[in-house]
């Protein structure tokens, strides 16, 4: 998959235009994740040296993204005619998310499990681990076969 990634409030604590401590595992799950074959996206506000200070941190804790606020490394406004600064990913992580920032754990369980908030919060509710009986299934194929 492709992930876009928010950098201050979800890897790092809100203190822009500083950067903040790290949130709990936020860099040992986008190092999994890389390690998984996803392709990572730094999507932040950031710009100029607060931009290249916010790669650079993460470059130094091993995290090297994909791409950074854009689709892919050598996209240009200019080189391409159907440029958007929205970026076009299966999933945005983000601490401005409805519902807020689950914890990093929950957050590698549901991009590897393919779960979805509604399962997670029935699964939670009802004691129900549906990744014993139906493990990686994607959460599409889930929600197809229930409706």
């Amino acid at each position: 998959m492709t992930i876009a990634v928010d950098f201050d409030g979800t890897i790092v604590e809100h203190r822009y235009p500083e950067i903040g401590e790290e949130i709990p595992f936020a860099v040992q799950t986008l190092r999994m994740l890389i390690a998984d074959h996803h392709r990572l996206i730094l999507w932040s506000v950031r710009e100029g040296k607060l931009l290249d200070d916010a790669v650079e941190w993460c470059r130094e804790r091993g995290i090297e993204f994909y791409a950074i606020n854009r689709d892919y490394p050598e996209e240009t406004e200019s080189g391409n005619e159907h440029y958007s600064r929205k970026i076009k990913v299966d999933i945005f992580i983000d601490d401005r998310n409805i519902g807020g920032l689950p914890d990093w754990g929950t957050i590698y369980s549901m991009i590897t499990h393919g779960t979805g908030w509604y399962q997670l919060i029935s699964e939670t509710v009802s004691g129900i681990d549906s990744y014993a009986t139906h493990p990686r299934r994607p959460w599409w194929k889930r929600f197809l076969n229930n409706h």
